[in-house]
């Protein structure tokens, strides 16, 4: 057989899979998260703690009485509500993320323990599960927090504690399928030992699930962060997080309403963008909803 036979012609296909193109949009959304927590205070017109009794409480520019040192107005103390905005992101953002990550690895390993071994230590590991999921996550977070006082790394762990129950559920499902699939038995039939079934065949399944689950949590919990905050067991001063201006503002709210309704927008546009994602990925990433 001549070798013009063998070698195909024609012009080479240079699409982008559906998978590729996923993780390609999920860097991308990933870096620049990064990037805008650490580039937004660097726009701030002001420090977010400067205060300014003589401009308290001024409205937004495009108002009579605005003016363009303060884009979006003042606060009762007269501290740059623009300025608390795009600090505010930075810790609010960092909270979510970092509850999400740490509730989805956790969750994840429980999944997989329970849905793998199957049995007594199946039935043990769901039953604490649904025992703490019959527990209110908001009772739960508050008192631990009453506890043990309020700071970054608390909130991430109280937040996390809460919510890792709905990824041990997803990935323990997701696990008892997986692990009947032909290829799996086959592997096992051969030998393999467990770690080295769930690394190769078990997770590498689980991550479409999970990726999109995470960013619905990430949603769940940039809302949850800001409700702790507006009851005042959250983020403390002198940092800053949108839910703690929100709790600022609303005994100003009937004649300064920019105070709560700007960092309510950026919480609103923030989870809206979440979910939009989380649907996006969810339909690029399941071949039946293509």
């Amino acid at each position: 057989m001549s070798a013009e036979a063998i070698i195909p012609t024609g012009t080479v296909s240079t699409s982008v899979s559906p998978e590729r193109r996923v993780w390609i949009i999920l860097a991308i959304t990933l870096a620049a998260l990064v990037v805008l927590a650490f580039v937004l205070p660097h726009l701030a017109p002001h420090p977010p703690g400067q205060i300014s009794l003589r401009n308290r409480l001024l409205p937004p520019v495009w108002f009579d009485k605005g003016q363009w040192a303060y884009p979006l107005g003042t606060d009762h103390l007269g501290r740059c509500v623009l300025s608390r905005l795009l600090y505010g992101a930075q810790l609010t953002w960092l909270i979510a993320f970092g509850a999400a990550i740490v509730s989805a690895l956790f969750g994840t390993f429980v999944g997989v323990v329970a849905g793998y071994a199957g049995g007594k230590t199946e039935a043990i590991i769901m039953r604490w599960v649904e025992m703490h999921v019959a527990f209110p996550g908001l009772l739960m977070v508050l008192l631990i927090l009453t506890v043990l006082g309020a700071n970054v790394v608390t909130l991430i762990g109280v937040l996390a504690f809460n919510g890792w129950m709905v990824f041990a559920v997803v990935t323990r499902n997701a696990v008892l399928v997986i692990r009947k699939l032909p290829y799996v038995e086959v592997a096992q039939a051969f030998g393999a030992p467990p770690w080295r079934v769930i690394a190769s065949h078990i997770i590498p399944n689980l991550v479409p699930s999970l990726i999109t689950l995470g960013v619905l949590e990430y949603a769940r919990l940039t809302l949850a962060e800001a409700a702790i905050s507006f009851l005042g067991l959250g983020v403390q001063p002198p940092d800053i997080s949108w839910g703690f201006d929100v709790a600022n503002g609303r005994n100003y709210l009937l004649n300064a309403w920019w105070l709560v309704t700007f960092p309510g927008l950026a919480i609103a546009f923030t989870v809206l963008g979440l979910n939009l994602l989380a649907r996006w990925l969810r339909r690029e990433l399941d071949p039946k909803a293509r």
